[in-house]
């Protein structure tokens, strides 16, 4: 048994981008370039990248042993250069984005009103980590997350850059009486191209726009869908064509009545570790990443024992959605 499960943790680690990313993004490229060298001093009055004061004073960690002393005294520096990952992409116009590494919080930023967004993770070591990024619509419904691993090198500055969020997708039923319609909406870039994909025995289709904020409404005549359970999910384009991945999918279904959907609350199943509503290989992947290691988050330590075992493993097995 533990063989076996060593051989699963090994088969994560080795996974390719486009299996823990759930479909190939064409348009997302990773570079690292190198950065020159930076001195910083202590006692300027700044803080500069790396410094987390400038009074060399005693945490102020940037700083030589020989700098100057505390209070504002001159002097001492040291050569050093910036390791630091960029990311680069498309969200939701004036709404947030979310940048994770091995699935804890490290930054936010607020998309422009053209839905372009930068954020960076600074300070960083060299080695391999799991980044994933989400945004929230404006009605406050989050996007699929997109992940990326991606190995930093020392004195390196990584650029990800060609993200395009997924579109926020929901309806306004819950039940929707057949041939009547039912209203699928969201969110994603300004003006773009929005592909509705409504799964019955047969796949329907429908195309839309999104307005200047990004808002996205289509009426979708149920006539032609069985009675039963549906699915439905979208994905966005721009005049570039640039192309998103699929949105999270929403279900629905048809029947004799309508039934309006209540708004639903997050709902985070034990075992989902980057907070996208499924436990697969993604969670799996970044509980690997803290396997044997110290201080694991609390979110992965499944059983609460301050290490990442097999245990959390069998646990996250047993949650599994795939």
């Amino acid at each position: 048994m533990k063989s076996y499960f060593l051989a699963i943790l090994f088969l994560i680690i080795i996974i390719p981008y486009s299996l823990l990313s759930e479909g190939t993004v064409l348009t997302v490229t990773i570079t690292a370039t190198e950065t020159p060298p930076v001195e910083l001093y202590c006692g300027d009055g700044t803080c500069n990248n790396g410094e987390t004061c400038s009074t060399c004073a005693a945490d102020c960690g940037a700083c030589s042993s020989g700098g100057g002393g505390g209070g504002g005294g001159g002097g001492g520096g040291i050569i050093t250069s910036v390791t630091q990952a960029t990311f680069i992409g498309k969200a939701y116009p004036k709404r947030a984005v979310t940048l994770l590494k091995d699935a804890q919080v490290i930054a936010s930023s607020i998309a422009g009103a053209d839905a372009n967004f930068k954020m960076s993770a600074s300070n960083l070591s060299a080695g391999n980590y799991i980044f994933s990024i989400f945004s929230e619509d404006k009605g406050g419904r989050r996007s699929s997350l997109q992940t990326f691993p991606v190995s930093v090198t020392a004195g390196a500055a990584t650029e990800v850059s060609g993200i395009f969020i997924a579109p926020s997708i929901d309806v306004g039923k819950k039940e929707v009486k057949r041939g009547d319609n039912i209203a699928i909406f969201g969110q994603t870039v300004p003006l773009g191209n929005i592909v509705i994909f409504v799964h019955s025995a047969e796949e329907f289709f429908a195309k839309t726009i999104s307005d200047k904020e990004g808002v996205y409404l289509y009426n979708f005549d149920t006539s032609a869908l069985e009675y039963g359970s549906h699915i439905a999910k979208s994905k966005a384009s721009t005049g570039n064509q640039l192309v998103s991945r699929f949105s999270s999918i929403v279900n629905f279904k048809v029947g004799t009545q309508n039934i309006i959907k209540e708004k639903e609350k997050n709902i985070i199943l034990k075992g989902e570790v980057n907070n996208d509503g499924k436990v697969n290989l993604v969670d799996f992947s970044i509980a690997a990443y803290w396997y044997k290691r110290p201080s694991p988050p609390a979110n992965i330590d499944l059983n609460n024992d301050g290490k990442i075992s097999l245990v959390d493993f069998s646990i996250m097995a047993y949650y599994w959605t795939g």
